[in-house]
């Protein structure tokens, strides 16, 4: 996984490699396929209670219990409602040393896709007012852009603690 520590520089180069891409709304995202386990079917999640908004619930996969985050919610995008083609995109990234295992719905996953340093270029950068920590840089492949999250950090953001501790203790 690309190195995204700080005092770590992040090139284009450490960014190379195979990304699991998918959309939300009409946008391209991907994912650096090392950090998937899985992709499975949507299925009914159990709420619990007094989460944030993009917290679907868990599910019982395979035995664990997975916290399932919403990725329109988290991204502040419009709420859609499920089709044959929303998924959930099961993640696992090291979090406090730890490995943190979540599932993220998706509205449809697309392809792996081989992205190279030259396709990369530094996500832009829109003021203080926007906050873009979460993308490690935007991919230009087969005249699509595809932005290239850090789900790391989507996944371990400040309102995300709760939800991490849930994941960790069910591991």
């Amino acid at each position: 996984m690309a190195d995204m520590e700080q005092g770590g520089a992040v090139t284009t180069e450490s960014l190379e490699g195979l990304y699991l891409t998918f959309s939300l709304a009409e946008e391209v995202y991907g994912v650096e396929i090392l950090a998937v386990q899985e992709i499975i079917q949507m299925v009914p999640t159990t709420a619990i209670p007094k989460t944030p908004e993009f917290v679907r619930g868990v599910v019982n996969l395979r035995g664990k219990v997975i916290p399932i985050i919403d990725l329109r919610i988290k991204f502040g995008m419009e709420a859609a409602e499920d089709t044959g083609q929303t998924c959930i995109v099961v993640v696992q990234v090291q979090s406090g040393g730890q490995p943190l295992t979540m599932g993220v719905v998706v509205d449809q996953v697309a392809e792996v896709l081989e992205v190279v340093a030259g396709q990369i270029e530094p996500p832009p950068s829109f003021g203080a007012a926007v906050d873009t920590d979460f993308l490690m840089g935007m991919g230009k492949v087969n005249s699509q852009v595809v932005m290239l999250l850090d789900i790391r950090r989507v996944l371990a953001s400040d309102d995300m603690g709760a939800v991490a501790d849930l994941a960790r203790s069910e591991g």
